[in-house]
């Protein structure tokens, strides 16, 4: 179904069942998968690919340009490309890479809260939480059921690992570990104890991340060290493995950036307890 008012153009590719609502503009190569909505005034410019059942609230704009000084109107780009059953409510953003083959990606579930921004050639994963007000900028990468809270902001190119959290106004502007929580200015403040147990996380690895937080994170060692006491962590697990470990180390060994530095916080005990 689409409203009279809408404007769409030839170039898009529309499921039987999507429905455009009053005041939308769809231009460029858009395709739509089915069961997509688009409840009203809700601006998509292509390239861009929308998975399944995806819902966008009034005033979201997806697939336009980058804020990039080097990129003019009509660049080539990969554009953007958004999963199955994703949530982009009012006033949300997300930009069109300025690269000709990797496109701006967030995966399947992701919800970006009202005013939530997500910048050209980000890489969201599944699951991801954006809070009102979240920001990403350009490049980033943001791991599997990460979650943004409201008014965070995560600079150019860091990376945030797979169940991470920002709390609310916290600034990212080194990598943020998986599993880790980070508040205030670039620091790190304790373990996502929440988002493990409630993800059925076993209580061997709980325990060995909360390890790695406290004689390790906490230690601000360099990058080598760092990698080692984790790879030894990593050998007291069940069979002598741990899987959040290995994710650990891996995520450190591969950084770009350095990692976020741990910071005592006035009022917390900062260990990994009490996160709850």
């Amino acid at each position: 179904m689409i409203h009279q008012t809408a404007v769409v153009d030839p170039a898009a590719e529309l499921a039987d069942d999507v429905v455009i609502g009053p005041g939308c503009v769809i231009t460029g190569p858009v395709k739509l998968g089915a069961g997509v909505t688009l409840m009203a005034n809700v601006y998509l410019q292509g390239p861009l690919t929308v998975g399944e059942r995806t819902r966008f609230w009034p005033g979201a704009c997806v697939g336009t340009d980058p804020q990039d000084y080097k990129v003019k109107p009509g660049f080539p780009t990969a554009g953007v490309v958004v999963g199955a059953d994703c949530l982009i409510r009012e006033g949300a953003t997300v930009h069109a890479a300025t690269k000709t083959d990797v496109p701006t990606r967030l995966g399947d579930r992701v919800f970006m809260m009202v005013n939530s921004h997500v910048g050209h050639d980000a890489l969201v994963g599944n699951d991801v939480i954006l809070v009102n007000g979240a920001l990403l900028a350009g490049h980033v990468e943001v791991g599997d059921r990460a979650t943004l809270s409201g008014n965070s902001c995560v600079h150019q190119f860091c990376r945030v690992g797979r169940f991470a959290f920002a709390s609310g106004g916290a600034v990212v502007t080194n990598d943020l570990p998986p599993f880790l929580m980070a508040q205030g200015r670039n620091a790190l403040a304790s373990v996502n104890m929440v988002g493990m147990r409630r993800n059925g996380f076993a209580r061997a690895d709980v325990t060995l991340v909360r390890r790695a937080f406290r004689e390790v994170f906490r230690a601000n060692a360099p990058r080598s060290e760092m990698v080692a006491r984790l790879e030894a962590l990593a050998r007291e697990g069940e069979g002598g493995s741990s899987p959040a470990l290995t994710e650990m180390v891996e995520f450190v060994r591969s950084c770009r950036k350095t990692i976020m530095p741990y910071r005592p916080q006035s009022g917390r005990t900062s260990d990994g307890e009490g996160d709850e």
